[in-house]
């Protein structure tokens, strides 16, 4: 009799109510007095197909052993072994090598991303340079970018703009961070040093050069992309990198008349017109989006947007490798390596320590997200708008070039390490998510 049990048991596994299974062994036990009765109610709507089984194995004795309450551990075997021969086993539901290359592929597809970025660059550098037959300083850096922070106007609701804005001492603390600390506390010190201790590892041009970087303001597409990619707050992100582009059209002028005795007139209304078409206008088209059914529609898909803004900065990625393969910056080897060895080292400490200041809440009470946001800020340099007044400043100068080589390298590996650490902000944030809700 036992025997017919279990057969009926595994015949009542192709049947349409999974779940009617599982409760028929509760309910022999009495198990279900402990259930709350609106499972039992509606588990017992979906008898309808199986109340005669269910009749004669509820007359069939099962062994005691079975469902024995010695241990812990001897129930969920025994369970195992029932669902086991009822075909509910975990054997038929493991992934297959395909679906795990899939969630793989998934989880890392950034980095991957990278990877075949740089190294499709290096291959084939003629067809993503600026000018070539596919123009990527059209589709990605115009209308890609573009995109992108239509997106973020759209995903955006008002009060987190209004919010970033108002937060007047998180904001201030990261304009410091790129306009103070920079060139104060990292490039004067920096070049000094060299010139005192190794005056033969870098010319005094590149000298030069490593200190105009540090007067520049941030990115625009790079802190968003990666700040979005992160989790994090890319209302902060936004908000303070139109702060410091446009401060950057006074603020980098002065720094470098206080260090070079540089005077010069930049075209105002051009550059914050340029900033306008860049970035305002997109943000604001996408926040008058939000009071159409397009809001709906990018909530629904809101993955799909959100990788495509990874695809964009991949796209900006390799645009960027392949100018710098084919252009090349007319450097002495051993100063390339040098420069190479050094700017890494002081990107990577610049995100490190500006993260470890931000998330402490001894300056300020930020959010992981807004932590997030502000080492970004803090810690990047814009090519975008820093090649062009480098050229502006020292038009005719012999050194141009030498002025113009650290920017020119910090900008490629500052995607790079970037987009590395994305895994590693994404999971703080995601941590101080789980721990709100517990």
């Amino acid at each position: 009799m036992n025997l017919i049990a279990i057969l009926l048991l595994s015949a009542t596994s192709a049947l349409p109510v999974v779940e009617s299974d599982a409760f028929s062994i509760f309910h022999h036990n009495g198990a279900t007095n402990h259930l709350p009765p609106s499972l039992v109610g509606r588990h017992q709507r979906h008898y309808d197909v199986k109340q005669p089984l269910m009749k004669i194995f509820a007359t069939t004795p099962i062994p005691s052993s079975t469902f024995s309450n010695n241990s812990s551990d001897s129930n969920e075997s025994n369970m195992d072994n029932v669902l086991s021969v009822r075909g509910g086993g975990d054997a038929s539901s493991s992934p297959s090598m395909v679906e795990k290359t899939k969630t793989f592929i998934s989880k890392n597809f950034f980095l991957l991303g990278m990877v075949v970025a740089v190294s499709f660059a290096k291959l084939f550098p003629e067809l993503g340079k600026n000018g070539s037959i596919l123009h990527p300083e059209l589709f990605i850096g115009k209308y890609g970018v573009t995109t992108i922070f239509l997106l973020s106007g759209l995903s955006l609701k008002l009060s987190e703009l209004t919010n970033a804005f108002s937060n007047m001492k998180l904001n201030s603390l990261i304009q410091l961070s790129t306009f103070v600390a920079w060139p104060y506390l990292i490039g004067v010190p920096l070049t000094k040093a060299i010139q005192t201790i190794t005056p033969n590892l870098l010319p005094h041009p590149l000298l030069e050069g490593l200190l105009i970087l540090t007067c520049l303001p941030t990115t625009i597409n790079m802190c968003i992309l990666l700040t979005s990619a992160s989790g994090g707050n890319v209302a902060t992100a936004l908000c303070n990198t139109v702060i410091s582009n446009l401060a950057g059209i006074f603020v980098t002028p002065a720094l470098l008349l206080r260090f070079f005795g540089k005077t010069i007139e930049l075209p105002f209304l051009e550059l914050v017109g340029k900033l306008c078409n860049k970035v305002l206008l997109p943000v604001a088209l996408g926040q008058a989006l939000r009071a159409t059914p397009v809001k709906d529609f990018y909530t629904k898909n809101s993955a799909f947007f959100k990788r495509l803004q990874e695809m964009v900065l991949l796209g900006i990625v390799w645009n960027a490798f392949c100018n710098a393969f084919t252009r090349g910056l007319g450097l002495e080897f051993s100063h390339a390596i040098a420069l190479l060895t050094m700017l890494p080292l002081l990107h990577i400490g610049s995100l490190l320590s500006l993260f470890t200041i931000f998330k402490s809440k001894v300056l300020i009470n930020a959010s992981m997200g807004e932590a997030v946001a502000a080492t970004f800020c803090g810690a990047h340099k814009t090519l975008a708008f820093g090649l062009p007044l480098i050229n502006t400043i020292f038009e005719g100068n012999p050194n141009l070039a030498s002025y113009c080589a650290p920017i020119m390298l910090m900008h490629p590996l500052q995607l790079v390490i970037g987009s590395f650490m994305v895994p590693y902000f994404a999971r703080k944030v995601e941590e101080e998510g789980e721990k709100k809700v517990e």
